[in-house]
């Protein structure tokens, strides 16, 4: 009982297939402030970068607005030109500025989790609607921490912007007894400053907030063991499935390893629970090959096959047990016999000539077997 309940807990960390279901359902880690500390900081300093060129632009455009002469003002054709200079003269100034943002906001989500299209999340759920699902949300662990982000943020940029206005309340108050155009462009300048200061002090709040948010991932997607189980059945398949496969699989190498006993030049047997289909082509090969072995029945089939072929059958027990043992099918025997199998290999080429030109009987080998110790 109490292992049943264990199974059930959620104890196991997300395998990669469902890491990957998750991933496709849209289900990933976002901070969204990561996303906010990105977007304010990198505005903040692009407006610093090119706020000179942004309000020449728009100088350039308010100079050229003002400068109309009688004879455009009742000429429509000369009005659309000046308004199409004027659109492209703001879109050239502001253009650098929103590519750096588009940039920023498409790649920044990016960095945590990873690019992710799902239509599911997209989709329309009545169940959003239902306003006592929405106060549970609002309730919710997850809607407190949202507001604690909330007061942290407040808290953090109200205590940065305070210490920043302090240390700057001189600039601040020199403002007014500057020039007309030195002291707008100091008040910009000032504004950018403080604008990307305020701003460096959300990287607090995403440095706590990025391992939070993966943390909080990966503790939604926690399995139980008896999750993890079906899941390996569910991909490895069920153990009676998997045995029925290796059996075929079996049946099907034994067939096209009983195909091939025709070709061999000499099956090597014990005589009875071993046999050893061995074949070999001086013109092709350098050592011979196993094209068939088996034991018991498969054995007696191999034997019954070599028989109905007119393969010489080679009895040897202490050979044809080692053969067994040390040799695997469709590979060269081992270098230790070959000395043993060059024996059985002359005998039985040496009874073929001789049946063939009706010679004497050549006399039947012992091969010599190498002990356990020197393989």
């Amino acid at each position: 009982m109490a292992e049943n309940d264990n199974s059930q807990e959620k104890t196991e960390q997300p395998t990669p297939k469902k890491l990957r279901e998750a991933k496709q359902k849209g289900q990933i880690p976002r901070s969204k402030e990561l996303n906010s500390m990105s977007v304010m900081v990198i505005g903040a300093a692009g407006l610093l970068l090119l706020g000179h060129y942004i309000i020449a632009s728009l100088s350039q455009m308010m100079i050229a607005g003002f400068d109309i002469s009688r004879a455009e003002l009742v000429d429509q054709a000369a009005l659309v030109s000046r308004f199409g200079d004027a659109i492209w003269a703001a879109l050239s100034g502001i253009f650098p500025f929103l590519a750096l943002m588009t940039v920023v906001a498409i790649f920044t989500p990016l960095m945590l989790g990873g690019w992710a299209f799902s239509v599911e999340q997209i989709a329309f759920k009545p169940n959003r609607l239902d306003p006592v699902a929405g106060l549970k949300r609002i309730f919710s662990a997850k809607g407190l921490m949202e507001l604690v982000k909330a007061l942290a943020k407040f808290f953090v940029v109200s205590v940065m912007a305070a210490f920043f206005l302090w240390s700057q309340a001189e600039e601040f108050l020199n403002l007014g007894r500057e020039p007309f155009l030195q002291g707008l462009g100091h008040a910009a300048w000032l504004f950018g400053y403080s604008f990307l200061v305020m701003s460096l002090s959300l990287m607090l709040i995403a440095a706590i907030d990025v391992p939070f948010q993966l943390w909080d991932h990966s503790q939604k997607l926690k399995m139980t063991l008896q999750e993890v189980r079906d899941e390996m059945k569910e991909t490895e398949g069920k153990p009676e499935v998997k045995s029925k496969v290796r059996a075929l699989q079996q049946e099907m190498a034994q067939r096209r390893m009983m195909e091939d006993v025709p070709s061999a030049d000499v099956i090597i047997t014990n005589p009875t629970h071993f046999a050893v289909a061995l074949k070999y082509d001086p013109d092709n090969m350098a050592v011979p090959v196993v094209v068939a072995m088996g034991k018991d029945l498969i054995a007696l089939k191999i034997r019954e096959i070599a028989s109905a072929n007119g393969v010489e059958i080679f009895e040897a027990p202490p050979l044809a047990r080692t053969l067994f043992a040390h040799s695997k099918l469709g590979q060269e025997i081992p270098a230790q016999l070959y000395f043993a199998v060059a024996q059985v290999l002359a005998f039985v080429f040496q009874l073929r000539q001789a049946k063939e030109q009706g010679l004497d009987i050549p006399e039947r080998p012992d091969p010599y077997v190498p002990s356990e110790e020197e393989f």
